[in-house]
């Protein structure tokens, strides 16, 4: 049996489709199963196991229908017997109707939903990745969803301890922070300012506990910045997602913005401090006292007060 799921968003929306891919892997233990991601998000699937395959398909731009026929042709060229497409997307549905697949699971009220063969009732009103995992109750799934897991190959743990050598962290562990450019955020933005008034607090009460700023090619102007700002702060830029999760794993806690970061903690069980806009934590983040997230009041991330998230840190 060959499944093929189509998962549009960025690298954060694909952790949170993980625990599908899981429970679709304890439904049919002996299929494969591959996904269709933009190419973007392609990164993600280096620390899935369970992906044979992914393939890279922009479902944001304006595709021709030159692009349209590559997509039909590579889901015809695999036979897939599964599809599953949790977007609002009338033409990639139709596109799936065209590959011939025999079961095709969506959600009741989307634009395609006509050309599905199974159709499952959205609920907007919950944590993302069980509304994902609910597409699996289509095909008859009864398991509760699972949490998001990844698998980090030996070599990103090796790195890991290395660069931890490298900034010269003991065994009595580190923050990480993890901040974006404002720039490119897309309302995900805490400022500077805001950061240097929970760093300074962090090194007068904890001047013993180090302070790791972590960098990838999304916020590369605010690293530069901010670490310019802290020459004390210690900065890491793993080279791939492997490597920054094995680093997120090594951390007594995450200090983050609402980011793929945040879900990579979530991952691997770090206790986390996230800052959230408009968006409500409970949508990204599970029910756990290990993962706290911080909503403004007015829906923008930076007017969150400093002294907000230093209450949550030290419990006051």
């Amino acid at each position: 049996m060959r499944i093929v799921a189509l998962i549009p968003g960025e690298v954060g929306d694909q952790f949170l489709f993980f625990p599908t891919l899981d429970g679709l892997k304890q439904v049919y233990p002996k299929a494969q199963i591959d996904v269709v991601v933009p190419l973007a998000s392609k990164a993600a699937y280096g620390i899935n196991p369970i992906v044979h395959e992914a393939i890279a398909f922009d479902f944001q731009a304006r595709n021709s229908l030159a692009d349209w026929g590559n997509l039909l042709g590579n889901l015809r060229e695999r036979e897939y017997d599964i599809a599953i497409f949790p977007g609002n997307d009338w033409a990639t549905s139709f596109v799936l109707w065209l590959a011939g697949i025999p079961v095709r699971v969506g959600f009741e009220l989307s634009a395609g939903a006509n050309f599905y063969t199974h159709r499952v009732p959205k609920k907007e009103n919950q944590y993302a990745a069980a509304t994902y995992y609910d597409l699996l109750r289509g095909l008859g799934a009864s398991h509760p969803c699972p949490e998001i897991t990844v698998t980090l190959p030996v070599k990103d743990l090796d790195w890991a301890d290395a660069e931890r050598k490298r900034l010269g962290i003991g065994s009595g562990g580190y923050v990480a922070i993890y901040g974006t450019n404002e720039e490119t955020d897309n309302g995900n933005f805490y400022p500077v300012e805001k950061w240097q008034g929970i760093v300074q607090d962090f090194q007068q009460k904890q001047p013993d506990l180090p302070l790791v700023l972590l960098g990838d090619k999304q916020n590369v102007g605010f690293v530069e910045v901010f670490s310019r700002l802290n020459p004390g702060l210690k900065v890491t830029t793993p080279p791939d997602l492997g490597k920054l999760t094995a680093m997120i794993a090594g951390a007594n806690l995450l200090l983050c913005v609402q980011s793929a970061p945040m879900q990579l903690a979530v991952a691997v069980k770090t206790y986390t401090l996230a800052l959230f806009g408009a968006t409500e934590p409970k949508r990204l983040l599970p029910e756990s006292n290990r993962f706290v997230g911080i909503k403004s009041l007015s829906g923008q991330m930076s007017d969150i007060a400093p002294q907000t998230v230093l209450e949550k840190i030290w419990g006051g």
